[in-house]
């Protein structure tokens, strides 16, 4: 297979709003004679992108037409990812995700001109945001907020517990002190956004509510049942993976991956009777 058919190109983008260096890693098919119009995926966590081999999931996908061109761009995290990841309205119970507001500023006001102007794109077709563990919240979180600039979000074994009070504190009400649940259910319907979502069974062994059920296949199950609430249709609109001995690590994301790719770009090919 000619990996080269997937340029990968490394950058470096300022922030005013993070007062860092934010690296990225752009992928993109090679063959195009220009990228806009092309549909974006931007990537949390996109360190990890490097570790999954990410071009050899990708290349293979375009290259036999089974999902459309489609420009990516890996945002590796900082240091701080705790702070900077999280929800951006509500800090969580231990006061993290204070930077989250700023990351929000980022994506919108530096990361999407800053990838116009470096690659010449006027306008993508869609725009759609996708993360792991903690990153998967961030995504989410950006594209409720966000709706009007953002199609679509993957939200890989999802930090979906974050929550506004410590579960051993007396009160402490799952169904209450989610926040994201709480965002959704308090939140905007708009009919254009669609969900991904991926737990593995082996994602967590904690059971917060001692229903023989894990925490993160919980919490996702919870956080769809509040988009279903809202309007957003089982199938058409969310799409549920539960992989099977799937743990909280890379290869479990590459594995599912795909699955994501094909459920938003695929190309229908039809038979010719």
């Amino acid at each position: 297979m000619n990996l080269s058919d997937i340029t990968i190109t490394e950058l470096s983008v300022e922030s005013v709003f993070l007062k860092r260096t934010v690296l990225i890693d752009c992928y993109y098919p090679d063959h195009l004679s220009t990228l806009n119009n092309i549909s974006l995926l931007l990537i949390n966590d996109g360190q990890d992108l490097r570790t999954m081999n990410f071009e050899e999931i990708l290349n293979p996908l375009i290259l036999d037409r089974e999902i459309e061109s489609l420009f990516c761009v890996g945002i590796h995290c900082a240091t701080d990812r705790k702070n900077e990841y999280g929800t951006a309205e509500v800090l969580d119970y231990k006061g993290r995700g204070a930077k989250a507001a700023l990351y929000q500023k980022f994506v919108m006001q530096e990361l999407l001109p800053f990838l116009r102007k470096h690659f010449g794109i006027y306008s993508f077709k869609q725009k759609s945001f996708a993360g792991f563990s903690l990153g998967g919240l961030s995504a989410l979180d950006i594209v409720w907020n966000h709706a009007t600039e953002f199609n679509h979000v993957a939200v890989f074994s999802g930090s979906l517990w974050w929550r506004d009070k410590d579960q051993e504190d007396d009160d402490f009400d799952e169904d209450k002190n989610r926040i994201m649940h709480n965002q959704i259910r308090n939140g905007t319907y708009a009919p254009w956004l669609k969900f991904f979502f991926e737990v593995g069974t082996l994602d967590e062994t904690n059971d917060r509510n001692n229903n023989g059920i894990i925490d993160s296949i919980d919490d996702t199950s919870a956080l769809i049942e509040e988009l279903e609430k809202k309007g957003y249709h089982p199938q058409q609109d969310i799409k549920y993976l539960e992989l099977k001995d799937g743990k909280h690590d890379v290869a479990t994301w590459a594995r599912a991956f795909p699955e994501f790719l094909k459920w938003i770009w695929g190309i229908n090919h039809e038979v010719d009777h």
